[in-house]
């Protein structure tokens, strides 16, 4: 079962220009809009293009939703990919990846910081430029927007407490905590049934109910679940791993140059060891 899930997500990954690098995302209710490290940086823009035009001579005319800017839509309760700091801001592999695609693009990036849930609509209604939050390709969000390249693998992985006699053998058999909306939460339902997943509006949320006791597991990315691990003593991750998948970023299907442009920067990003860097940053070999 397992192994049809990795072949599935290679074949999605397959139809994608190109996919590199060796985890969604948690919800945080309302809404937030932010310059990412208050950085301001001019588009080349082009007097006798619509205003939301840019143009840039390796990628040509592109529009964004705000002349000037590109909107990134996230959901910042996903570490190491996208969080918040004290002082208000975000970080994470994602908004360091975005901020150096905006940078290659001469745009201001600008995250807008909402429900998991809506990550994906924000960017199929036009509201946001791209949607970067631990996104996992696969065919239903392929009916909604478009993907660029791979820039990193996801792993999702089974959090039980210390002692605990679950297995990945026997985990059609116990109640599966997942955060709503996310590919563990439909892997799950898949496999096991409705009866056999209760959903929470965040990793955190679904975390706390195992801490409780309330269900006997939680399916979740490798990344943010080391970290809930870290926060809640007596929780431990099982070796098994549950499914991988590839992360991508999200455009609109009716932006195709938007697109191209997003992926031809990622791809240079992604030769010249950039990316790779910024994943080193934030995860470390075991």
């Amino acid at each position: 079962m397992k192994n049809f899930k990795k072949l599935a997500l290679m074949g999605l990954t397959a139809v994608m220009s190109l996919s590199l690098l060796a985890a969604c995302g948690g919800g945080n209710g309302g809404s937030a809009e932010t310059p990412a490290n208050n950085t301001e940086t001019s588009a080349v823009e082009n007097s006798e293009t619509p205003a939301g035009s840019t143009e840039t001579p390796a990628t040509g005319e592109f529009t964004t939703v705000e002349a000037g800017k590109l909107h990134m839509a996230t959901n910042a309760a996903f570490p190491p990919y996208e969080m918040t700091t004290d002082d208000g801001g975000f970080e994470g592999i994602d908004v360091e990846v975005a901020q150096a695609i905006a940078d290659k693009l001469g745009l201001e990036l600008v995250i807008n910081d909402m429900d998991f849930s809506t990550v994906v609509t924000s960017v199929q209604q036009g509201k946001c430029d791209m949607a970067m939050a631990g996104l996992t390709v696969n065919e239903e969000r392929l009916k909604n927007v478009d993907f660029t390249s791979s820039y990193a693998t996801g792993i999702q992985v089974i959090i039980v407490k210390e002692g605990s006699e679950v297995t990945i053998d026997n985990l059609g058999d116990q109640l599966i905590g997942t955060q709503e909306g996310t590919t563990g939460w439909q892997y799950c339902t898949d496999d096991f049934g409705a009866d056999h997943v209760q959903a929470f509006t965040s990793g955190a949320a679904a975390v706390q109910a195992l801490v409780a006791g309330s269900v006997d597991c939680v399916v979740i990315d490798n990344e943010p679940a080391k970290a809930y691990v870290e926060a809640n003593p007596g929780l431990t991750i099982l070796d098994t791993e549950y499914a991988v998948e590839d992360y991508a970023i999200g455009v609109s299907k009716d932006n195709p140059a938007l697109r191209e442009a997003i992926d031809a920067a990622l791809v240079e990003l992604i030769e010249d060891g950039t990316v790779q860097t910024i994943v080193d940053k934030y995860i470390t070999a075991d």
